[in-house]
């Protein structure tokens, strides 16, 4: 098996402002896993406000190329239990993780769904995101929209403007990356009406002595992010959110999303797949789990203007899987 890697330019159609900062491009590292003349690919962002370095990744991937190229894995799980020994940082773990499904179903001549005998029942609908910008503007943006779901981005709380979005006759989701406070969530999850929203992701910044006073049985379908990176804390996280927003980057790949789903199934909470600003690749990834999922929020290759593969694609909020071997990605020449 043949490792090898790239980093590419996501220019993105509008800048992305989120409470984090504004973004009109984001860099990716693009994974390729090449045997028998075939290639599977992965993918993971450059993020800030998780301390995501591309160049430091290549570092790492270098010292590891002889190692992953010497052996013969015969299932992506034990290629997943190769990688956790290695002590990667997740994000990278992901790329590596998706990149060796993709291939696998590709010499395998099978889709991911058939080798996980997921069956397509009903799929959820994608929400596009709307950044971070005045109200008016982003209400309008709303409203012109050919999309049915929508994640408006947060810097701050206003109640006047969370009132606005609620008289709005749209399926509506929040999602302020950390920037309410306590008062603020007290207040959202006791009045009825925000039971309109969709969800309301990740109020606060991460953390127990945060997410402490969240209460998953009142008005606010309260979803975990930043606070739910894998597995590991959805027994302590019950009492406090309805929701998980599961992201492959975060948990470390579709090995770990698997059995992330499984838990989460089993303790009862509504679960997203959700995405970084991502292409195709990335999407394609995550996009096979939809079928488990309650929400999608895949919108992340509809942001960029140079995509760089075809796969699995999300249309105006609605996904079509691909049906093509591994997560069905081709690079676009």
């Amino acid at each position: 098996m043949k490792l090898s890697w790239q980093i590419v330019r996501l220019d993105l159609k509008e800048t992305f402002s989120i409470a984090y900062g504004n973004y009109s491009f984001r860099e990716a590292l693009i994974i390729s896993l090449k045997s028998h003349n075939i290639s599977g690919f992965g993918e993971c962002t450059a993020i800030d406000y998780y301390q995501i370095n591309l160049v430091d990744f290549i570092t790492k991937l270098k010292s590891i190329q002889d190692e992953i190229e010497k052996h013969n894995w015969y299932h992506p799980t034990d290629f997943y239990n190769f990688l956790v020994t290695l002590n990667l940082p997740s994000f990278l773990r992901s790329a590596l993780d998706c990149a060796f499904w993709d291939l696998f179903g590709k010499l395998e001549k099978k889709s991911f769904l058939e080798l996980n005998s997921i069956a397509i029942n009903q799929l959820p609908e994608s929400s596009i995101t709307i950044s971070v910008a005045p109200i008016e503007t982003q209400i309008q943006k709303i409203k012109i929209s050919t999309w049915g779901k929508f994640k408006i981005k947060c810097s701050h709380f206003n109640k006047q403007e969370i009132k606005s979005l609620l008289q709005l006759d749209y399926s509506i989701a929040l999602d302020s990356n950390g920037s309410f406070n306590k008062e603020d969530c007290i207040w959202l999850e006791n009045q009825q009406s925000t039971n309109n929203f969709s969800y309301l992701e990740q109020p606060m910044k991460k953390g127990f002595e945060n997410y402490a006073v969240l209460h998953s049985d009142l008005n606010a379908n309260w979803m975990a992010d930043e606070d739910c990176q894998d597995a590991t804390l959805l027994n302590q996280l019950k009492p406090h959110y309805k929701s998980i927003n599961i992201k492959l980057v975060k948990c470390g790949g579709l090995t770990p999303a698997l059995q992330m789903i499984d838990i989460a199934k089993q303790l009862n909470y509504k679960i997203m797949i959700g995405c970084m600003t991502e292409s195709t690749i990335g999407i394609s990834a995550a996009a096979v789990l939809a079928p488990f999922c309650d929400f999608a929020d895949l919108d992340g290759a509809n942001l960029i203007v140079n995509d760089l593969a075809n796969g699995s694609k999300i249309i105006n909020g609605k996904i079509y899987l691909s049906e093509n071997p591994g997560l069905g990605i081709q690079i676009i020449s």
